[in-house]
């Protein structure tokens, strides 16, 4: 695919499905070139490729497991010759586990949950920071990078919440990113790059079943104030608040995407 420098470039972790997709589909519709990340469901992030480019967009899909550090420079590489300067990143991927108090967690469980949820967003938002600073993009890089950029990190409510007696793990892997995002934000706002994260609450997606509790939504919804889930699509439209123009004062942000709860 020849890059388009009309079309800033937004590279999206964990893509495929969910929050990502959604957000994938919306920055398409708003003039960006995709890349769409997957670390095992290819059909999905090929399909949603598709879907975009079908409908005049610029989409790839790109395999790589963001907790294998030389996949992740495989996956910004491709990026770089396939679709041009990164401008944007929403690091998303992340995995949960079978909800259990912390007193049956083994290491490999753990091991799996910052792997893919902590080290993965700091190696990505490390190939961004390289290309769109100010310092050192185009040094690093060439002609078109350098030129600043954003990143919104996607967390989660159970952050504050804790999570308790299911996923104290998860819970805790998003303090990282929230902290993660309150130091990156400060060491690179001089260099035309804002880092900012959303905190999904419960959001209808398919991560639930993935931790055993298809049906958590709904069983969590009488503790909501807003007395509902969210949507996916919901979570995209903050995501690309922050990514926009619209946001340019807005670095360092903790977004709260959760209903009231």
């Amino acid at each position: 695919m020849t890059p388009s420098p009309a079309r800033p470039v937004l590279l999206v972790t964990g893509g495929g499905r969910g929050i990502g997709a959604a957000t994938a589909r919306l920055a398409a519709q708003r003039g960006y070139a995709v890349a769409i990340n997957y670390a095992h469901q290819a059909a999905a992030a090929e399909r949603l490729a598709a879907d975009i480019q079908a409908q005049g967009g610029q989409a790839i899909a790109v395999q790589a497991d963001v907790s294998d550090e030389a996949q992740v420079v495989r996956l910004f590489t491709t990026v770089d010759a396939q679709l041009g300067p990164l401008r944007a990143l929403v690091n998303n991927a992340g995995v949960v586990d079978v909800t259990t108090r912390v007193d049956n967690m083994d290491a490999a469980r753990l091991q799996r949950m910052f792997s893919v949820n902590v080290i993965g967003s700091f190696l990505c938002a490390r190939e961004a920071v390289r290309r769109m600073g100010t310092r050192q993009g185009e040094r690093n890089f060439g002609p078109g990078y350098g030129q600043g950029g954003a990143i919104v990190n996607v967390s989660s409510a159970a952050s504050r919440l804790g999570s308790p007696g299911q996923y104290v793990d998860y819970a805790a892997s998003k303090g990282a990113i929230d902290t993660m995002t309150i130091g990156l934000a400060k060491e690179v706002a001089d260099e035309g790059i804002r880092v900012n994260a959303v905190r999904p609450g419960v959001i209808d997606t398919e991560i639930h079943a993935s931790g055993g509790l298809p049906d958590r939504v709904r069983d969590l919804t009488a503790g909501i104030p807003m007395q509902r889930g969210g949507t996916a699509e919901e979570v995209a439209q903050a995501i690309l608040w922050l990514l926009s123009p619209e946001a340019s004062y807005t670095t360092m942000a903790l977004v709260d995407v959760a209903g009231g709860r």
